[in-house]
């Protein structure tokens, strides 16, 4: 029965971290626009970047 006194402390101060977790996570917009992320992987952008050239290369011939 004594143990009660133990698990009941630890057991709140798990829920208050994960508030204060959920707390920064909304102050640091972890939850701002959802959408975006999960349809941003769909499409895929065609930027590549450009083949370098040697440009010494270019001057021998």
């Amino acid at each position: 029965m004594s143990i009660i006194y133990v698990l009941i402390p630890i057991a709140m101060l798990f829920v208050l971290i994960a508030i204060g977790i959920f707390f920064w996570a909304v102050k640091s917009e972890q939850f701002d626009d959802l959408d975006r992320q999960s349809v941003s992987i769909l499409f895929d952008e065609d930027e590549k970047p450009a083949p370098k050239t040697d440009e010494n290369e270019s001057t021998r011939s």
